[in-house]
């Protein structure tokens, strides 16, 4: 356990640092995109299918592909928001329509196949939901500044862990694609770079969670037939591999 409290620990915040580092020199698009890889779930995934067992872990994977559609739900209800209100009051609107969108999800439990689908079509038209923004410029933020986000990070996905295995396989599986990243990442951009900025970045994630839901199908498809450390192994190569194909995308546009 002290193991995976270090990762719990150090692998959130210093994504976050990475992203904010990669937001100021590339901008919010490309901030997004990074955002949206399975670095949080993956791993919690990865916790919790060492804690509960392979068949626990896929039906948990399910749920997490399930559980994108809330994350663009949050993602766009933040970006509408940030037309008029200040960062709090986004945060609040976000999590009230990602809780509603939750709910939605565990009474319609989607399949594999199901859940696939409307991911892929919402993902398809999700870009264009967004409120149209003018250019965006990360505003240079104080040291410390870097260090309350990434303390954030750490405390959100902590508390999301702690109390996710005990909700169910499902449950815990949406749990895991709780908007830890974009939660802190868009808050602070928010207050910082503005508005513009952040809605850019919430953009951006939409074309980096191509690649997070081939993690998820992956995942759900291959732990019951070829175990945890090959399943793992093989859904993070499905996922780089669209991660860079959605880069190529990025460039172009």
């Amino acid at each position: 356990m002290g193991l995976i409290l270090a990762l719990k620990l150090a692998l959130v915040p210093s994504l976050i640092g990475g992203v904010t580092l990669a937001g100021r020199r590339w901008g919010p698009a490309v901030a997004g995109w990074l955002s949206a890889f399975p670095v949080v779930a993956g791993p919690v995934l990865f916790f919790i299918a060492m804690e509960q067992g392979i068949g626990f872990a896929a039906n948990a994977a399910t749920g997490t592909l399930s559980a994108v559609l809330a994350i663009l739900v949050f993602n766009i209800s933040y970006a509408w928001a940030a037309t008029r209100f200040a960062w709090q009051a986004c945060l609040g609107i976000a999590f009230l329509a990602y809780a509603m969108m939750v709910f939605a999800l565990q009474a319609w439990a989607p399949s594999l196949a199901a859940g696939a689908a409307a991911v892929l079509g919402a993902l398809m038209v999700a870009q264009r939901v967004f409120p149209a923004v003018g250019k965006a410029n990360a505003v240079p933020a104080r040291a410390s500044d870097m260090h309350w986000r990434m303390l954030a990070g750490a405390v959100l996905v902590i508390t999301v862990t702690h109390f996710s295995a005990a909700l169910g396989p499902r449950l815990s599986g949406v749990l895991a694609m709780f908007p830890v990243m974009a939660s802190v990442l868009v808050a602070f951009s928010h207050r910082h770079s503005g508005p513009a900025f952040a809605i850019s970045l919430l953009r951006g994630t939409v074309t980096g969670y191509y690649a997070f839901a081939a993690f998820c199908i992956a995942l759900a498809l291959s732990l019951p037939v070829v175990g945890m450390a090959t399943a793992f192994l093989g859904s993070l190569a499905s996922a780089v591999v669209i991660q860079a194909t959605s880069r190529l995308y990025l460039q172009r546009r």
